[in-house]
């Protein structure tokens, strides 16, 4: 057992980082109060498996695994370095999660190299938008199902953008979000399995969006995201990013296999003559082209 002291096990069953530690054979022997509580997963399900095996599944930028390269763990395990690095990781509910993780080899009293503790945490930016969301959330602004803001929040939003575009000409932009093939799962998994995509969906999408973003359920599988302060160089990597998460990210069915669905999107930039109806209508527009050249793509202008 590689956490010996019941001092230092107290210590880290009452930290809200989450904490494991793995021995040489990258096998999980401690699972923190503080892993369970930031990953969904109990200490009974992951204590005796493999990080490898694809429980948290982490990411980088890109969307590329890190179980294989690039994987800080192995990197502590292989060269005794402490690594740390922002990834993606994979809750139990399905959704893409940001954390910071911290990767350092632990030694015996001899200096022999017996594991490697990973620690990793909120990213500070999900917090602020987890206290934002919280102060915004009341019950008339928020979507029942998903936990998102509703129709009449983001209208409200935005025509509170509009009129400060035309203001002082602050840079905004507008996604416009829409699952592809959602019909098929309704038919093919059940409507249960449906509002679990739709509750997997708009997390994924909200733990990854900025804290001054907004994000909405529009009506059935679609969402608005607002992105203030978002130019024509930046709101392109912002859909890319959110279209590549959802992509990769997956419930597990009651057979084991997973579920997953992808996104397709129009973005486009607040223009000066633009009005609520405007905005939206040619982020409609531009989503429909993304459907039309195969979906799973964004499409945007300026």
């Amino acid at each position: 057992m590689l956490i010996r002291d019941e001092f230092y096990r107290a210590v880290l069953e009452n930290i809200s980082d989450g904490v494991y530690v793995c021995d040489i054979d990258r096998r999980i022997v401690y699972w923190s109060p503080g892993a369970e509580r930031i990953t969904g997963y109990s200490a009974k399900e992951v204590l005796g498996s493999s990080c490898a095996d694809g429980i948290l599944v982490h990411l980088d930028e890109e969307g590329r695994p890190l179980c294989g390269e690039g994987c800080p763990l192995s990197a502590s395990l292989a060269n005794d370095v402490t690594r740390e690095a922002q990834v993606y990781l994979h809750h139990k509910q399905g959704h893409r999660l940001p954390v910071v993780v911290r990767t350092t080899a632990i030694h015996n009293r001899a200096g022999k190299m017996e594991g490697v503790v990973e620690v990793f945490s909120d990213n500070s930016r999900l917090l602020a938008a987890l206290r934002r969301v919280q102060e915004l959330s009341l019950e008339t602004e928020t979507d029942a199902l998903t936990g998102v803001g509703n129709r009449k929040s983001m209208e409200a939003q935005l025509e509170a953008c509009v009129a400060d575009r035309r203001r002082s000409q602050a840079v905004a932009g507008l996604l416009f979000i829409d699952i592809d093939d959602f019909k098929d799962v309704n038919d093919r998994f059940g409507h249960e399995a449906g509002d679990r995509v739709l509750k997997m969906v708009a997390e994924t999408l909200k733990q990854n969006l900025r804290a001054s973003d907004a994000l909405a359920r529009w009506g059935g599988e679609e969402f608005l995201a607002l992105l203030p302060h978002s130019d024509s160089d930046s709101l392109g990597p912002i859909a890319d990013k959110l279209r590549m998460l959802v992509a990769n990210s997956f419930l597990t069915m009651k057979d084991g296999s997973r579920l997953s669905v992808t996104v397709s999107i129009g973005g486009t930039l607040f223009r000066p003559r633009d009005t609520r109806q405007t905005v939206v209508a040619r982020a409609d527009r531009l989503l429909y082209e993304s459907k039309a050249k195969g979906k799973n793509l964004i499409t945007w202008a300026a």
